[in-house]
């Protein structure tokens, strides 16, 4: 996640007083912004990204569904420095691991950014269901296997020892920490073959990786194929525009998804909206939807470390407001469906028909605002899972997991100041249906 600037799963997968005063201000169940207003039901621990919280930052969940023990099902989620936490359906920490510690003192040390989930992966020990991370810190995937029976913990790392940097050539550039970075996983349904795709940090670079079974029982991956999204614009009337960034960066992606029924991949580029691509990385991508700051001038100053932003020449979309974040798809038995995004910049969440053929039609949004006083909002949400299938007796019509860029109550530092705190919030997605009549 950027930090906004002041002028910045298919099958069985799936990476009181606020409360008071909107509802006296607005009808019930709408928000500020005349959205439907939803409240979590549970959240995780705050994670601190300090050193007594080690480093520990929320981004990105994936909910794994245990299919002979709905109700025992579990969120795998990335901690960024603090490496990978899992819990279960009350929201309880069950396993927590660390990301690799850098190869020498002066390297960087592992980050894992977004996850994702594969069903029945081949494997030369037997199929498995596995977790795929990315690890922008060194520059590589790392896979998981889920065993819930497992006595060390539902995750085992089966990653591939001899497993190559994704987009690096050595060590010196995976320190520039242009590195593996948003991620989505993809099974060909022809083939059965199973994919990462993944972007890559402070570029428009999109890679496509196929999951290989080596000896042992580890799992390694090889590229396919790569494609670049636009870096730069041409605005209607005539002017070039890219997005202030700092110098050197171009407009990254993070957040993804693949739709496993038609093999399509919706991709957010935090700054310009939400591309629609084929998962192969064939074929022409479509900017299907912009965020409302498309085509706005800035101006980035090198002192205060902002951009400024200039006015607005109106080309920009309606819903979106940057970054746009999280992707994740709601699946219906029907082959209905919806996709869901994060839009960062407003706390809101947006929903699009998830049929092509109706060019991905926007069908509403909702926020998520606190449900008491200790059980808070959703502010400047990461990432999003859905998993639209029973839960058990507590989510019998499934869940929305989503990431808190804000979590409270805020705990002092020591120093004047308040802990950076994240953490992740789990949603009746019952709730979010009869909301927004999904």
């Amino acid at each position: 996640m950027r930090r906004p600037r002041t002028t910045r799963r298919a099958t069985v997968l799936a990476s009181g007083t606020v409360l008071i005063t909107l509802l006296a201000a607005f009808p019930a169940g709408a928000g500020a912004s005349g959205l439907p207003v939803v409240t979590a039901t549970g959240e995780t621990a705050a994670l601190h990204d300090d050193e007594a919280g080690g480093n520990a930052d929320a981004d990105d969940p994936a909910i794994w569904r245990n299919a002979a023990d709905p109700g025992r099902s579990l969120v795998v989620a990335t901690a960024k420095e603090g490496g990978l936490r899992v819990y279960d359906l009350e929201a309880r920490l069950l396993q927590s691991l660390p990301a690799p510690k850098p190869p020498a003192e002066d390297d960087a040390p592992g980050r894992f950014n977004n996850v994702d989930l594969v069903a029945a992966l081949r494997t030369t020990s037997g199929r498995a269901d596995v977790a795929v991370v990315t690890d922008r810190g060194n520059d590589r995937l790392r896979i998981y296997r889920i065993d819930p029976s497992h006595p060390d913990g539902p995750l085992t790392d089966i990653t591939d020892p001899s497993a190559a940097p994704v987009f690096s050539t050595d060590q010196a550039e995976i320190n520039d920490q242009r590195t593996a970075y948003g991620l989505a996983t993809w099974t060909d349904r022809r083939t059965g073959r199973a994919y990462a795709l993944v972007s890559r940090r402070e570029r428009t670079g999109l890679a496509l990786f196929e999951l290989v079974p080596t000896e042992g029982g580890t799992v390694g991956y090889r590229k396919v194929r790569t494609l670049d999204l636009p870096s730069s614009f041409r605005l209607p009337d005539g002017r070039t525009w890219s997005p202030c960034a700092e110098p050197g960066e171009l407009p990254q992606v993070e957040g993804m998804v693949v739709d496993p029924a038609t093999g399509t991949l919706y991709a957010g580029q935090e700054d310009i909206g939400i591309w629609r691509l084929r998962a192969d990385l064939t074929g022409r991508p479509v900017l299907m939807d912009k965020v409302k700051e498309y085509g706005v001038p800035g101006t980035y100053d090198e002192e205060t470390e902002e951009c400024t932003a200039g006015t607005d020449p109106g080309f920009g979309g309606e819903r979106l407001s940057a970054d746009v974040e999280g992707l994740t798809i709601h699946q219906e038995s029907d082959g209905d469906g919806y996709l869901l995004a994060s839009s960062q910049g407003d706390n809101t969440f947006v929903l699009y028909d998830r049929e092509v053929s109706e060019d991905n039609e926007y069908e509403g949004g909702f926020r998520i605002g606190a449900a008491s006083e200790t059980l808070d909002g959703v502010e400047e949400c990461d990432g999003a899972a859905i998993l639209n299938a029973p839960l058990g007796a507590r989510y019998p019509h499934g869940l929305l997991v989503v990431q808190d860029g804000q979590e409270t109550p805020a705990v002092p530092d020591g120093e004047g100041g308040t802990r950076t705190a994240t953490g992740f919030k789990f949603v009746d997605l019952g709730d979010v249906v009869d909301a927004t009549g999904m």
